[in-house]
């Protein structure tokens, strides 16, 4: 046994939990949290109501979570997984995008990004690479 956890599975496929501790956080940035909670963003509201109390494969997923300086779209603890949904104005953003990335992958996290466009319109491909990318990270 190589003491890895079980945490689900995704097509018969074992995923096993990757928990990252101790993740820096930065308490100032809790107001701003739960503002843009409250902002309800189209794509963020869709993608919550698919995997919220634990629907998509049993994993349990918070919503606009603190990591650091930053605050994150989706992040999966069990996992150490960041989920972000990048608007169009991620296209102005490039650079600010790939040093928060570094961050994180800095932590030990990993870093799993969809586009607004394709929540909307292409959601169940979009589910189906979220499947693809933790099987592909976590098995």
């Amino acid at each position: 046994m190589s003491g890895k956890q079980m945490l689900t599975q995704i097509e018969g496929i074992i995923i096993y939990r990757n928990f990252v501790e101790d993740l820096p956080y930065n308490p100032l940035l809790k107001t701003l949290t739960k503002e843009k909670r409250k902002l309800g963003i189209l794509s963020e509201v869709l993608f919550w109501k698919q995997v919220r109390n634990r629907t998509f494969h049993n994993i349990d997923f918070d919503r606009q979570r603190i990591i650091g300086n930053y605050i994150v779209d989706f992040y999966v603890k069990t996992l150490g997984l960041v989920i972000e949904i990048d608007g169009f104005n991620h296209d102005l953003k490039q650079e600010y995008d790939l040093e928060r990335t570094k961050f994180l992958e800095s932590l030990g996290l990993k870093v799993f990004r969809i586009t607004d466009w394709d929540v909307k319109h292409n959601f169940s491909v979009v589910m189906k690479e979220l499947e693809d990318f933790i099987v592909e990270n976590y098995s």
